[in-house]
């Protein structure tokens, strides 16, 4: 069984079919991207996978569950996180707090305990802070886990919104153009991060990237959208050479 299954996948907006018979799949521990040209629907898909938008027709299941119907959080909670385009960071919090607020679906404690401080409050407290600089580590951010994230440099910034997705435990994470905005030497970086992201925490992976350089050097399979469909999948050297690939992208 697929880790990730989509089949037929389709969602109108009024008169406007923007993605239509969309299907995918994702073998646990795969690391994939979606591309195509600006509007080709994939963000649109992500939001399809993640609750934010009903799917007109089609299924989606994860690890045999399906996700159609289910909320944000609900999705959130089965396994599926995601990064976005524009960076979406608690920019006044510090960095560690940033990472304790994915840990909801490891550590909880009631309404009285976090309003009064009582019972396990500060033991899970305690555990949080533990688990959130376990995760900082790996990102080597943990020498500046009280830090604001706005004060961060874009890539670290970058860096923090994957570990805070990390921290929901998923089986699932979903990366919305991860280097948009960085220079070559932290494109370079954050494709060792990403690679690092998938051995340490056995994720499947699904990134969203217009970087053919990071694409074709770390993805395993392509699937490629164009005006809401499917224009081509198969491995990067397969689909980076198709000629309705080069096409779409270059507009000729």
């Amino acid at each position: 069984m697929a880790m990730l299954e989509v089949t037929e996948l389709g969602i109108s907006f009024g008169g406007l079919r923007a993605v239509d018979e969309f299907s995918m799949k994702i073998e646990k521990g795969g690391l994939v991207g979606l591309i195509g040209p600006n509007g080709a629907g994939k963000t649109t898909v992500f939001n399809m996978l993640t609750g934010v938008y009903r799917p007109t027709d089609g299924g989606i299941r994860l690890d045999g569950q399906n996700l159609v119907g289910k909320k944000p959080h609900e999705i959130c909670k089965m396994g599926v996180a995601r990064t976005f385009q524009n960076i979406r960071l608690f920019q006044n919090l510090s960095v560690l707090d940033n990472v304790k607020t994915g840990l909801h679906n490891e550590i909880t404690y009631s309404l009285a305990e976090s309003l009064l401080h009582v019972g396990s409050y500060r033991k899970k407290e305690r555990a949080m802070d533990a688990r959130a600089m376990e995760i900082l580590k790996v990102f080597d951010l943990d020498g500046v886990a009280d830090y604001r994230a706005a004060n961060l440099p874009y890539g670290k910034q970058r860096k923090l919104e994957i570990a805070r997705a990390l921290a929901t435990d998923p089986k699932l994470l979903l990366l919305d153009e991860p280097a948009a905005g960085m220079n070559p030497n932290e494109t370079a970086e954050l494709m060792d991060t990403i690679r690092l992201v998938r051995d340490k925490f056995d994720a499947t992976i699904l990134l969203i990237e217009h970087d053919m350089k990071l694409v074709s050097g770390i993805c395993e399979y392509l699937y490629v959208l164009n005006f809401g469909r499917l224009l081509a999948e198969g491995t990067p050297a397969e689909v980076l050479s198709d000629h309705e690939v080069v096409t779409a992208y270059l507009g000729e």
